[in-house]
């Protein structure tokens, strides 16, 4: 780009917007060269990337709720300390039947009161059997639990289990991946094979047949059943590498050709130095946008899981065990929607989050966008 370009750029912005007349421009310049007027100046790759992510609405959007939640999730049961994660409203409720006897001019309805210890699905702030003045922001589930605490409490196991799901995926599938694309021959055949054979398993029934094998070591008391979703996640994570590793072996198949590798081989460099130090490094923007929308992925996967009674066990929370009880109660799905509403809507913020971030991270790291 020679100064007449540069300049002749610059006059027509200039007469796009009269503003930008005395302004010093900043416009994006190839790297190695240097600015040919006093009012030009440079502009790092790293400030480029970030100037395009945080013009898209959709990125400040997906920061906004996933921030949103990792305050409600972390900071909110320090704020919000009415209710633990596990305690029980037993201020007790009472409930009344209406039951017809008799027939004809005879036939009379018969109210029946019957006292529950547990205040099980009170509606949101409703103080009517609050003695000591505690209510419940959204209520109680069937199991007089606060759903407010339960949410915030359920947030932190879906967030972290998700992160550690999607960086055990991510690992595995760049060390297999840049070995593979590195090496090529028979370690490749080996590795894409191994993929083939892999991303033959069907999920679902791969799920029911690990939960089942890890709930017979939970009957036998080798494993806490409050970790048992960790060790079905970590499991599945062994099945979910295949993605990434292809991935990454593309992208290394073409940039080992580069004129950069042919000079770190020359230099004598070793093999897992070219790898990790010169591949992969060039290969992390698509790695990263891959990781931040297989962060949706994962939380539908532990959502699913919850909801088949595979999850965290009751009494411990998470967004996917608190939506599980429609497919038990149907009348919970009808009568009492702030029990799992509240869940499912913190579910889709999540996942439009994660994604929304990922779109952005996509566009801004594309190299053919100049603006």
């Amino acid at each position: 780009m020679d100064e007449r370009t540069i300049k002749e750029e610059a006059e027509l912005k200039a007469l796009e917007d009269p503003a930008l007349a005395n302004e010093i421009e900043e416009i994006e310049i190839e790297d190695g060269e240097s600015p040919l007027d006093k009012n030009l100046k440079l502009m790092s790759p790293t400030r480029m990337v970030l100037r395009r992510f945080f013009r898209s609405k959709l990125s400040i959007a997906g920061i906004i709720m996933l921030v949103a939640l990792v305050l409600f999730s972390w900071l909110g049961p320090v704020v919000y300390g009415e209710w633990s994660e596990i305690e029980v409203d037993r201020t007790g409720k009472y409930t009344y039947s209406a039951y017809t006897v008799g027939e004809g001019d005879s036939a009379f309805v018969q109210v029946v009161e019957t006292f529950d210890s547990v205040n099980s699905f009170a509606y949101p702030l409703d103080d009517r059997n609050s003695s000591d003045g505690r209510v419940h922001i959204l209520g109680t589930d069937e199991q007089g639990m606060d759903i407010f605490t339960r949410l915030m409490y359920g947030g932190r196991l879906s967030i972290t289990l998700s992160f550690l799901a999607v960086f055990l995926t991510s690992f595995i599938g760049i060390v297999l991946g840049g070995i593979a694309g590195f090496y090529g021959g028979a370690v490749d055949n080996i590795i894409m094979r191994l993929c083939d054979v892999l991303m033959c398993f069907p999920t679902l029934p791969l799920m029911l047949i690990l939960s089942t094998v890890l709930n017979g070591y939970v009957d036998e008391g080798y494993i806490d059943s409050q970790y048992t979703i960790y060790l079905l996640m970590t499991l599945i994570s062994l099945w979910s590498w295949t993605g990434m590793a292809r991935l990454v072996r593309g992208q290394i198949l073409y940039l080992r050709e580069q004129e950069y590798m042919v000079a770190a081989e020359a230099m004598g460099y070793s093999a897992p130095r070219r790898i990790f130090k010169h591949l992969i490094p060039n290969v992390l923007p698509q790695i990263l946008v891959t990781m931040t929308l297989s962060l949706g992925s994962m939380i539908l996967y532990e959502s699913t899981l919850s909801y088949l009674g595979l999850g965290v066990p009751v009494p411990y929370a998470s967004w996917g065990t608190m939506v599980e009880i429609i497919s038990k109660r149907n009348e919970v799905l009808q009568y009492y929607p702030f029990v799992w509403v509240p869940s499912g809507v913190c579910i889709v913020i999540a996942v439009l989050g994660f994604n929304f971030i990922g779109d952005g991270l996509r566009d801004a790291l594309d190299p053919k966008q100049r603006r």
